[in-house]
């Protein structure tokens, strides 16, 4: 059913009211806070209809409304006035962001400590990782029973193992294996580990004991991890300063969830394809522990063809437009320092596109 100008005006006005108080809004509030010229008992009637609709219920304890999640979806998609960042704002922001970005080792999470002092929720940060390959091999002799296995990779980190074998092996064979690594298992990716490159290192090297087979499932391993994103989670004790939170078991669970690296969104893909904002609101959420929060979430361009995220996680009551707008500032300006861009103006990027799942 198509809703009137009226009813549009008054689910607008119990939606912000709930997100500014956490307390259910009344007949007599509306009449105070809003435009309409009627009476409260035609204000009355009309919250008695956006009940019955689905946007609206009553709490039993309470003669206000409170928003249900389908009123919250309405309200973003179609409602809510998208908020803009103040010039002010903006330069600070981008101040910030500026500093961060200068420690790239704790980038990520430097930006998703600024993102949570921004918006006062808990946020999780994902950055993109392109594949590494490994650049040189260490494989170093201990004992007779011992050895390390160094790896150094494209992106300049390094993996090591220690290795505890319940046979001897001497040190030339540890040597020749080394070389051997050096020479066929650098510049490579995971998928050109292929059994017969594994058994063509096997006859190279004489050796009987397996050790070919232990050095390359290290490889496989660290191959494999070089390309998954990294996620951050910053801020989870903010939840605590929420209303809906103050139920301890409610919000150790929600905090424990986060904490313990659930992510926010059923399939980061879905978002790394775009460039806009995506809201999910309580139910629509697929992780149990997320059905009474509402997620924000924002890609950004990280340059070589791939995208990170940056997302918030608070009550279905959130300022859902204050939150999305300096989270697709954020991610505006990650884009610019990551993928290259040129800066808009400040405070003139701010379009926010929400989209809406629909299974």
């Amino acid at each position: 059913m198509e809703l009137s100008e009226r009813k549009k005006t008054i689910l607008t006005s119990v939606v912000e009211e709930y997100i500014r108080t956490a307390e259910p809004v009344g007949s007599k509030t509306i009449a105070e806070i809003s435009d309409l010229n009627c009476s409260t008992a035609t204000i009355r009637n009309e919250l008695a209809e956006l009940v019955s609709m689905g946007y609206l219920e009553q709490p039993h304890t309470s003669a206000g409304r409170v928003p249900t999640p389908m009123g919250y979806r309405i309200y973003v998609n179609e409602l809510m006035e998208r908020q803009k960042i103040s010039l002010e704002e903006s330069e600070s922001i981008n101040r910030e962001l500026n500093s961060k970005m200068m420690q790239l080792d704790n980038a990520m999470a430097d930006i998703g400590k600024l993102a949570s002092q921004l918006t006062n929720y808990p946020v999780l940060t994902i950055s993109a990782a392109a594949p590494a390959t490994i650049s040189r091999f260490d494989i170093i002799y201990v004992d007779a029973n011992t050895f390390i296995i160094v790896v150094m990779l494209t992106n300049n980190t390094v993996k090591n193992k220690l290795v505890h074998l319940p046979v001897s092996v001497t040190r030339d064979t540890i040597q020749r294996l080394s070389s051997l690594f050096n020479a066929n298992f650098t510049g490579i990716t995971e998928e050109q580990v292929t059994p017969q490159l594994i058994s063509n290192t096997e006859r190279a090297s004489g050796e009987t004991l397996g050790l070919t087979r232990v050095i390359v499932s290290f490889v496989i391993e660290v191959l494999g991890e070089s390309g998954t994103p990294e996620a951050y989670i910053t801020g989870e004790n903010r939840l605590l300063s929420q209303p809906e939170y103050r139920d301890p078991d409610k919000a150790h669970q929600l905090m424990s969830y986060l904490s313990n690296g659930g992510y926010i969104l059923p399939g980061e893909a879905d978002l790394m394809a775009g460039d806009e904002v995506k809201v999910l609101i309580g139910p629509e959420n697929v992780a149990e522990e997320l059905k009474d929060s509402s997620v924000i979430v924002a890609s950004y361009d990280a340059g070589d063809n791939m995208r990170g995220l940056i997302g918030v996680v608070g009550p279905t009551r959130m300022d859902y437009s204050s939150v999305a707008a300096k989270l697709k500032m954020l991610a505006d300006g990650l884009s610019r320092r990551f993928g290259g861009g040129e800066a808009p103006p400040p405070g003139l990027n701010n379009k926010l596109i929400i989209k809406e799942d629909r299974d």
